[in-house]
């Protein structure tokens, strides 16, 4: 991910306004791509930082990984929960992420990402959401 120390500082800016400004914060989180772990480790830090306790971590897997199975303990202590998305797990395996992502779009008031490129999943997903009406910040643009 290009401009990694960049796009953290405004995710944790974007963060301590989530996290200090609502009531209640549910992060839907992936674990596909450098952004989502970056998100991940950013979210639990701010949570721990601002000790609000109003947020919940979901890690949403498109199906059934062999290293989640293998691993769910680990998963399941760095997740408040994690979730199969019933769409994605019965569509066919090339789709899949595609199915979760819209399903978390759906799900969602706010999209947060990071696009480099126009092209690409993530990029299809952006636009999907902005389709929705969903309300789009893209960490990869100049300005928040």
């Amino acid at each position: 991910m290009e401009r990694a120390s960049e796009i953290e500082v405004r995710l944790e800016i974007l963060l301590h306004d989530l996290i200090t400004q609502k009531e209640y914060v549910e992060f839907l989180i992936g674990r596909d791509g450098e952004f989502d772990l970056l998100a991940a480790s950013s979210i639990r830090r701010a949570v721990k930082q601002y000790g609000y306790g109003n947020t919940s971590i979901i890690l949403v897997l498109p199906y059934m990984k062999a290293e989640y199975r293998d691993n769910e303990q680990s998963y399941l202590s760095y997740y408040d929960e994690v979730e199969i998305c019933s769409e994605s797990s019965e569509a066919h395996y090339k789709s899949a992420i595609q199915v979760r992502n819209r399903c978390m779009v759906d799900r969602s008031n706010l999209v947060v990402c990071c696009i480099q490129h126009k092209s690409g999943g993530a990029y299809r997903t952006m636009q999907y959401a902005k389709k929705q009406g969903k309300q789009v910040r893209n960490l990869a643009d100049c300005q928040l």
